[in-house]
C-alpha cells in the first residue's frame, strides 16, 4: 500500500488517543482501513475495535475498501453510524431491563402528526390565526428540529431556547417540547435524536449500566471529528471508559454544521478535555487539487484565530487546477458552455450556492440559456416554490383581467406570502370575489370569524387584486416593486419565519425574484410548462448548496453568490460577530476545496458588493505561483502575504523566491493583521476589488470603523475598515 509519511505515521501510531488533523482529499479512508489492518495485524481482536462514521455512505464506502484490501476471511471490525450504535445500545438497555421498550419513528407523517398535538394542546386556548402559523408545516419541521437539538446539546429547552435565535411567535417551543416528549413516552415511541439522548443519560446515571458496556473495546475511531455534537462526544467518552484508546480524525476548517450542535472546540480542546493526553498527527497532502487552490484554500482560511496550524499542500500528481473569478449569470452560461465546448460532460460540473435561494436566479439563468441541470433537493425547483408560483400569479393578473373570476388563482394570491387565516376560510372567500366581484358586507359570515387585522389584510390584498390590471404597462420588476410593498411582504415573511435566518432568506428571495422579474413575466402557456416541467435527466450540472456538497468533489465547480451578506450571511437585523464570521469563513473553505480541475468564484452585477472573501482568498496569487512551479520559474514572484506562501513553497521543496506586491502585506485579513492604519474622511485609499476611491464617511469604532468610500469606478460602498482588502494610500488623488 503506497502511503505518504504523514499517513503512515497515523497507520504505526502506538498507544494512546490519537488526534488526527486532515485537510480536504487528504485520503483518509484509505489511510484509516490501513490503521485497521495495521491493528489487526497487531493482533488486536476485530470485536474490539469500534470504527465510527457519521453516515451510511461513508460507512459502506469504508466496509467496502476495507473488505477489499483486508485478506480473504479475515475478521473485521464493526463499521458504525451513531445512529447504529444508538440503536443497539437502546436494545440492549431495554433488554436488561434500564430502559422501558420505545418504537422508533421512521416516517416523517408519525413525527409531524406528534408536533401538531403538542402545538394543538399548547396553544389550545390560542386564536385561530395563531394556531394556523404554528402548524405550518415549516414551522413544524423547525419545532422538530428545536426538540433535536435539545437532546443533542443534553439540556433543557428553556436554556437553549434563550440561548438560540428563534423567530417571533415561537415561545411555544418550550411547552410543545415537553409536551412532545409525553407523548413520544405515551405512545411508546422515540425519535432518531432518542437513539443517543436516551442510553447516554441512562448510562450517566447509572454506573451499574456503564459497568455492562464498558470495557469491550480496545481501540475507537472515529471520522469527521469536527462534526460531533454534545451527546456524542459524551457518548464515546462512555464507551470508550478507562481502557480504549481513541482516535479522532477530521478537519475543523470544515466545522460547518454548527447549526446541528456541532463546534470546531470539540476537536481543537475538548477532545484532550474528555479523553486526556492526545498525540496530533497532520494530513497535510491532498490528492484533489493542484498548487493554485491549496494555496487560495490556505490564504482563504489563515483569517480564522480557532483553527490548526496546519497547510494544506498538493500532492505532485494532482491535476493543475486553475481558478477565475467573474460576474454575472452571464458568466457562468459562457463558463459551462465552454466547459461543453471542450468534451467534457455537464455531470461534471457543480454550481454550488450558500443557500437555496441564491439558486432561483440560477435556475432561471439555465432555463433561459437551455442548459441542463439538476437539483440536490427537487422540491427546490424554481417554479414549484409557492412564493415563485404567487409572485408569476400577480404578473399574469396583470395583464389578464379575467383571472379575476378564476377562484383558484384568487385563492393562490391570496395565500402568499401567508395571510396566516386557514386555506379553508380563504378557498371561501376566493370562490366568493370571484362570483361576486365584489368585498364581503361587514356582517357577511365570510368574515365571522376573522380577526380585525386578518379583514384588514385581506381586504387591501383584494383592493391590490383589482387594481393590478391597470399597471399591466409597468416593467415587470416595478410592478412586483409594488406588490411587495403594497402587501408589506418583508415583514410578513419575517414574521412567518421560525428561525431569523430562515425569514431573512425569504426576503432574500425577493430581491431576488424582483431582479429577475422578466423570467416570471411569461407567457401563460409557458409559465404552466415550466411549473410542470420534471427535473432534467441526469445528464445537466448539479445545483446544490455547500452543506449539502460536504465530502463531494466535482472536476468543475462554480461558487455562486460570493456578495457582502450573501456569504459571508449577515443583515442589519442579524449582524456578524467574530465567531460566525469563522463560521462563515470556514464554510466559504469547503466550498472551495470540492473543486478538482477548476474553480470559478462569482458574484452578483448590479449593486451588491463582492464578498471579503474573494480578497482574502487571494486566488491571483494562487494561479501565479502555481504557474512559476510547472514553469520552474527562476525569478522571484510577488505576492501579498509572502510568509505563508514562502511557507508553502518550503513544503513542496521549491526554491523559488517570493517578495511582497507593491503594498506589502497591508491586505492581510483582520483576524490575522494588527491595525495599521487609522481612517478620516477625505483620505485615499485602494482596495482590491474596487480600486482607488476617497473615504467620505467614518463611522464606528476607531480600530474598526465602517467607512463609507466613493470608488472611482465602483461608486460608493460601505466597508467594514479592518474587514476590506484596503490600504490607505500616502497622498496623491484616487483618480
Amino acid at each position: 500500500m503506497k502511503l505518504t509519511d504523514e499517513q503512515w505515521a497515523v497507520v504505526r501510531h502506538d498507544r494512546g488517543h490519537a488526534r488526527v488533523a486532515a485537510v480536504a482529499g487528504a485520503g483518509k479512508t484509505t489511510t484509516l482501513v490501513a490503521r485497521v489492518l495495521h491493528l489487526l495485524a497487531q493482533g488486536v481482536p476485530a470485536r474490539r475495535i469500534l470504527v465510527l462514521m457519521f453516515n451510511r455512505a461513508a460507512r459502506e464506502d469504508f466496509t467496502a475498501k476495507l473488505a477489499a484490501m483486508a485478506s480473504p476471511g479475515q475478521s473485521l471490525p464493526e463499521v458504525r453510524t451513531f445512529h447504529s450504535i444508538g440503536h443497539r445500545l437502546n436494545q440492549s438497555l431495554t433488554r436488561w431491563g434500564w430502559l422501558s421498550p420505545r418504537e422508533l419513528l421512521t416516517a416523517d407523517w408519525q413525527r409531524e402528526r406528534l408536533l401538531r398535538q403538542a402545538v394543538q394542546h399548547c396553544l389550545g386556548g390560542s386564536d385561530e390565526a395563531t394556531r394556523d402559523a404554528a402548524l405550518d408545516t415549516e414551522r413544524l419541521e423547525a419545532l422538530g428540529n428545536f426538540c433535536d437539538l435539545v437532546k443533542a446539546e443534553m439540556t433543557s429547552a428553556t436554556e437553549f431556547y434563550e440561548r438560540m435565535d428563534f423567530g417571533p411567535d415561537t415561545r411555544h417551543f418550550i411547552d410543545a417540547y415537553e409536551h412532545f416528549e409525553a407523548l413520544l413516552e405515551q405512545h411508546g415511541r422515540m425519535t432518531y435524536a432518542d437513539l443517543l439522548f436516551r442510553p447516554l443519560r441512562c448510562l450517566e446515571s447509572s454506573e451499574e449500566a456503564r459497568a455492562r458496556v464498558q470495557g469491550f473495546l480496545d481501540h475507537v475511531i472515529i471520522d469527521e471529528y469536527q462534526d460531533i455534537n454534545e451527546a456524542q462526544q459524551r457518548l464515546l467518552a462512555v464507551l470508550a471508559g478507562t481502557h480504549a484508546d481513541v482516535m479522532a480524525v477530521g478537519d475543523a476548517n470544515q466545522c460547518i454544521y454548527e447549526w446541528r450542535g456541532a463546534r470546531p472546540d470539540y476537536m481543537l480542546e475538548r477532545f484532550e478535555a474528555t479523553f486526556g493526553q492526545a498525540t496530533d498527527y497532520p494530513l497535510s497532502t491532498t490528492f484533489r487539487h493542484g498548487h493554485a487552490l491549496a494555496l487560495t484554500a490556505n490564504h482563504a482560511i489563515r483569517g480564522n484565530r480557532r483553527r490548526p496550524d496546519q497547510l494544506c499542500v498538493a500532492a505532485p500528481q494532482n491535476p493543475v487546477t486553475t481558478i477565475d473569478a467573474g460576474q454575472g449569470a452571464g458568466r457562468l452560461v459562457e463558463e459551462l458552455q465552454a466547459w461543453q465546448q471542450r468534451g467534457r460532460p455537464l455531470q461534471q460540473a457543480c454550481v454550488l450556492v450558500r443557500n437555496w435561494t441564491l439558486s432561483v436566479a440560477v435556475q432561471l439563468q439555465l432555463l433561459r440559456a437551455g442548459i441542463p441541470f439538476r437539483l440536490a433537493r427537487e422540491e427546490r425547483y424554481v417554479f414549484r416554490l409557492p412564493l415563485v408560483q404567487a409572485l408569476a400569479g400577480y404578473l399574469r393578473l396583470s395583464r389578464d383581467a379575467r383571472l379575476l373570476h378564476d377562484p383558484a388563482h384568487l385563492l393562490l394570491l391570496l395565500s402568499q406570502p401567508t395571510s396566516f387565516v386557514a386555506r379553508e376560510r380563504l378557498q371561501a372567500l376566493a370562490l366568493h370575489l370571484a362570483q361576486t366581484q365584489s368585498w364581503p358586507g361587514r356582517q357577511d359570515a365570510l368574515l365571522d370569524s376573522l380577526k380585525p387585522a386578518q379583514r384588514r389584510t385581506l381586504k387591501r390584498r383584494w383592493e391590490l387584486l383589482c387594481e393590478l390590471p391597470r399597471l399591466g404597462r409597468l416593467a415587470p420588476a416595478r410592478l412586483l416593486e409594488i406588490v411587495v410593498e403594497r402587501l408589506d411582504a418583508e415583514k410578513v415573511l419575517k414574521r412567518a419565519a421560525a428561525r431569523r435566518e430562515k425569514g431573512e432568506e425569504d426576503v432574500r428571495l425577493l430581491d431576488v425574484l424582483i431582479e429577475q422579474a422578466d423570467d416570471l413575466a411569461l407567457a401563460p402557456e409557458e409559465l404552466a410548462k415550466r411549473q410542470r416541467q420534471p427535473m432534467q435527466q441526469g445528464d445537466g450540472a448539479l445545483i446544490t448548496t455547500v452543506h449539502g456538497a460536504k465530502g463531494l468533489e466535482w472536476p468543475l465547480v462554480a461558487l455562486w453568490g460570493m456578495n457582502e451578506e450573501d456569504f459571508p450571511y449577515y443583515s442589519k437585523d442579524n449582524p456578524l460577530d467574530e465567531e460566525r464570521l469563522e463560521e462563515e469563513r470556514r464554510l466559504f473553505y469547503v466550498a472551495i476545496t470540492r473543486a478538482q480541475d477548476r474553480l470559478l468564484i462569482l458574484h452578483d452585477s448590479g449593486e451588491h458588493r463582492p464578498s471579503r472573501f474573494l480578497a482574502e482568498s487571494a486566488w491571483q496569487d494562487g494561479n501565479r505561483v502555481a504557474r512559476a512551479l510547472v514553469e520552474q520559474q527562476a525569478g522571484p514572484v510577488e505576492v501579498n502575504v509572502p510568509s505563508l506562501v514562502g511557507r508553502y513553497l518550503s513544503a513542496v521543496g521549491s526554491e523559488i523566491a517570493v517578495e511582497a506586491a507593491s503594498r506589502q502585506e497591508a491586505l492581510q485579513p483582520a483576524a490575522v493583521a494588527e491595525p495599521t492604519a487609522t481612517y478620516r474622511p477625505g483620505q485615499h485609499v485602494h482596495h482590491d476589488v474596487f480600486g482607488n476611491g476617497e473615504i467620505l464617511v467614518v463611522e464606528g469604532d476607531p480600530d474598526n470603523p465602517v467607512i463609507d468610500v466613493r470608488f472611482v469606478h465602483a461608486g460608493r460602498r460601505r466597508l467594514i475598515a479592518r474587514r476590506s482588502p484596503i490600504e490607505v494610500l500616502q497622498g496623491g488623488s484616487p483618480a
